[in-house]
């Protein structure tokens, strides 16, 4: 996960030169940063880069990148503040990342390319509350007090992704993902309703695509039996659960992760018996993709991400 980052020196000398806006939007910058860490350590597959909060700026949100994470210029904060949110052309509205994947496929040599967007009910959560959060606290009061302005809300969102998704495939995506990073906050009752199923009507809109579709939900453990029925060829594992449970709960989809980020920082030694631990643990390793159970941290050592990455691909 994040592939492309502030850990690698090739990374931090483009930021040097751009925004982290300028370049989410330029084609060119978006290919190479991809191609980095591919070319470093001969990864399986590259995931494109770009941010889940891409679609807000045509919807009618500005969205700043400063120092500490996403500021909004606006919130959701009562039912008339859905109405601003609009609907787009969205090969028009956001042509760069296409233009961005058809780049990427240029230069990939054959390896897969992942592209990605948030769930309706993660990107809903940083409407309401203008940036992250511990606990999106203002956006579980919104689907309570204004329901029916939260189902409106999550319809156009549902579409847009949906829409967003089938744009990534046909320019070139291979693979794609949904991020649920904040559908874990819920309780399984709301998390079935405001985030399990938008995330399968988008799902059963790109079937027909004949791709595989991943979902990631931060937090999977308490909604894993929601997770079983939702028609998806795998499920991404938060670090928060043994993954061979996981596997074991989800019958006919493969797993992936899911090595807490954090182990990167130890030694070499045990960044090679943790990753092992994880494919060891699971009895077909053909249903594995194996990743990290979350994003790579920006200080991560470069020697950390080669051992791991050596220990898979030597794996027997």
């Amino acid at each position: 996960m994040r592939q492309a980052g502030r850990y690698l020196p090739e990374y931090r000398s483009v930021r040097k030169k751009v925004s982290f806006l300028e370049l989410c939007r330029s084609p060119e910058l978006i290919a190479e940063v991809v191609r980095q860490p591919i070319e470093r350590f001969d990864l399986d597959a590259a995931i494109l880069f770009s941010d889940i909060l891409t679609p807000f700026e045509p919807m009618g949100v500005k969205v700043d990148f400063p120092e500490g994470g996403p500021q909004l210029e606006f919130t959701i904060n009562e039912p008339k503040d859905v109405k601003r949110l609009s609907d787009f052309d969205i090969e028009k509205e956001l042509s760069f990342v296409f233009d961005g994947i058809r780049e990427i496929k240029k230069i990939l040599a054959g390896k897969p390319l992942i592209g990605f967007a948030g769930s309706p009910f993660t990107l809903a959560s940083y409407l309401i509350e203008g940036q992250a959060s511990k606990n999106f606290n203002n956006a579980k009061k919104f689907i309570y007090q204004h329901p029916k302005a939260a189902e409106e809300m999550l319809e156009l969102l549902t579409d847009v992704v949906a829409r967003y998704l089938e744009a990534q495939i046909d320019a070139g995506a291979d693979v794609v993902q949904v991020f649920d990073s904040w559908g874990g906050i819920l309780s399984n009752d709301d998390y079935l309703r405001w985030s399990a199923r938008p995330v399968e009507k988008i799902f059963s809109q790109l079937a027909n695509k004949k791709v595989p579709r991943i979902l990631f939900v931060n937090n999977l453990a308490p909604y894993i039996d929601i997770v079983r029925d939702i028609d998806c060829e795998v499920v991404g594992v938060d670090y928060r659960m043994e993954i061979s449970d996981a596997a074991k709960s989800l019958p006919g989809k493969s797993v992936q992760g899911n090595l807490d980020p954090s182990v990167l920082f130890g030694t070499t030694e045990n960044v090679v018996r943790q990753t092992k631990r994880i494919i060891d643990s699971i009895k077909n390793p053909n249903r594995l993709i194996f990743n990290l159970g979350h994003g790579i941290l920006p200080e991560t050592p470069i020697e950390a991400v080669q051992a791991l990455v050596d220990t898979v691909h030597n794996y027997r």
